[in-house]
């Protein structure tokens, strides 16, 4: 699928049905939203943008103004650079660096927000999208119009260049999170996001009366693909907020528009438990999840409140980014080899998406039913870190992705996640993984899971070159009594930390997305376990 074609011919198909809104009040159909893209094209390459310069950065939240930059840019044949502004602004002007980068499209409440927090300045030169407005002529708004009413579409696509793009051609950077180390560029061409947004519509099968919220951030490939460009492509209309913790204003946008689909993660899904109320979420039919893992009680919380269970998906950036969901009930379509709901898993991989479980040492294929490092392969796989050659080397093996998850298939091709490579310490010899000892630790102290409040991680240890450590915010019993009922619960004791290995600290450390921030994390215990 070439995104920017399609997109013309669903602008065209959609034209006087509502398209795109979001939560300060802009609405449009798919005319208006093709026509203010060709007019924010026409500025950028008039007022903005120079000949030769392809990598564009962007620094907005989840608005209809960020789906219309991000189209733009990809109508004029541009790489749009999504920009993570959850991170400091060394880590932003990192990224501005590494792609090349020389405009940043933002806006002024954006920087002020940013500034709140402290110095943010930008290492490139920066574009107020509000600036632009002014700008318009009357020739702009007409040739906009011929080209979204009138123009055939093979004629616009010429027009555009569109009939030069290929499906290997460089659709957008995404930076990686950095939660295990520095960020790097993931290279996404349009055969990757374009098949992984086939493929994830052969089994949810969106309709033109679903309604997909989206409040992921567009610099993470969730929200890149699933809650953007699926818009921009398919039949349903897109509903977006500009910050995924802001539960009330989310759940209100929900009830205005009918809501239909849900695409979260974990953390959000409890903060919307507690705050929104069950008639936000009326018409929601599909709620899924991932990042993190889905802990079965909040799912069965979710269902309770608003009647529709949350499944869990999995995936990642460098896979563009869906490998695999759970598809709930009322999606599967009769004589579908998705079997539906298998809570605990991640589901099955996605039509034209391989996957195989290989040993960790010597990476010989384990099959079904055993535990080792989870690989794929597929159309999805990224094209490889932006200038970083080697380090594409080391993931990408023979077409197959090293994913650093530790995974079972089990006989029905569902996928068991069972931990992450960067989660486990080597003692003794042996992997110890650091999510089974969390989750241990969950159960026994009875933690409800509205905050992360327990994390565990490794950290050098001279007589057995590492041992597992607790970081906490505050636990109801002692770590000697905690210990004891580890040790009671079947754990095998290289899994069990000694009792002063617990510290307790002001914050666990997590991502703009709610994800533990596993860098952050062997950082903060390294300091505290000096």
């Amino acid at each position: 699928m070439i995104l920017s074609r399609q997109m013309l011919r669903m602008c065209r198909r959609m034209r006087f049905r509502a398209k795109v809104a979001d939560s300060t009040g802009v609405e449009m159909t798919g005319a208006s939203l093709l026509m203010r893209t060709l007019i924010l094209r026409r500025l950028l390459r008039r007022e903005v943008l120079a000949p030769d310069e392809t990598n564009v950065g962007i620094l907005l939240a989840p608005t209809a103004a960020t789906v219309l930059a991000n189209a733009a840019l990809t109508l004029d044949r541009r790489v749009a650079v999504n920009l993570n502004y959850t991170a400091s602004a060394e880590v932003v002007n990192n990224c501005i660096a590494q792609a090349e980068i020389r405009h940043v499209l933002t806006s002024r409440r954006m920087l002020e927000r940013l500034r709140e927090k402290g110095p943010f300045e930008l290492a490139a030169e920066v574009v107020f999208l509000e600036d632009l407005r002014g700008r318009v002529k009357i020739v702009d708004k007409l040739v906009a119009a011929v080209q979204t009413w009138a123009m055939p579409v093979w004629l616009l696509e010429r027009m555009l260049g569109l009939h030069r793009v290929q499906p290997d051609d460089l659709l957008t950077i995404i930076f990686t999170s950095g939660s295990t180390g520095r960020p790097k560029g993931v290279m996404l061409t349009y055969r990757n996001v374009g098949s992984n947004i086939e493929a994830f519509n052969k089994i949810v099968r969106l309709t033109a009366e679903d309604v997909l919220v989206g409040i992921l951030p567009i610099f993470h490939s969730f929200g890149y693909t699933t809650t953007m460009w699926t818009v921009l492509t398919l039949d349903p209309k897109g509903i977006y907020h500009f910050s995924p913790l802001e539960a009330k204003p989310i759940g209100q946008l929900c009830r205005k528009h009918g809501a239909t689909i849900l695409i979260a993660t974990p953390t959000f899904l409890r903060n919307y438990l507690r705050r929104c109320e069950p008639e936000d979420f009326a018409k929601l039919d599909t709620v899924i999840a991932g990042a993190e893992k889905l802990p079965v009680e909040l799912s069965a919380a979710f269902q309770q409140r608003f009647g529709v269970r949350p499944v869990e998906g999995y995936g990642a950036t460098e896979l563009s980014p869906v490998v695999s969901t759970n598809i709930p009930p009322s999606r599967v379509q009769p004589g579908a080899p998705h079997k539906g709901v298998k809570d605990g898993t991640v589901g099955p991989p996605l039509p034209g998406v391989s996957v195989k479980v290989v040993d960790l040492d010597t990476g010989e294929d384990l099959g079904r039913n055993r535990s080792g490092m989870l690989m794929v392969s597929g159309p999805n796989v990224m094209k490889g870190y932006w200038k970083q050659p080697e380090l594409t080397v080391e993931v990408i093996r023979d077409g197959w992705y090293i994913t650093g998850d530790v995974a079972m298939i089990d006989d029905d091709g569902y996928i068991h996640i069972t931990g992450r490579l960067a989660r486990f310490s080597k003692i003794a010899g042996e992997m110890v993984p650091h999510i089974r000892v969390e989750e241990e630790l969950q159960r026994l102290l009875g933690l409800d899971e509205e905050q992360l409040r327990v994390a565990v991680t490794g950290v050098p240890d001279q007589r057995k070159g590492e041992r597992l450590v607790v970081l906490h915010t505050g636990l109801p019993r002692p770590p000697e009594e905690i210990c004891r009922l580890l040790a009671e619960s079947g754990l095998p004791p290289l899994w069990i930390p000694s009792p002063d290995s617990f510290r307790q600290v002001s914050e666990i450390p997590v991502l703009g997305t709610g994800k533990l921030d596993i860098k952050q994390l062997k950082q903060l215990a390294q300091q505290v376990f000096q």
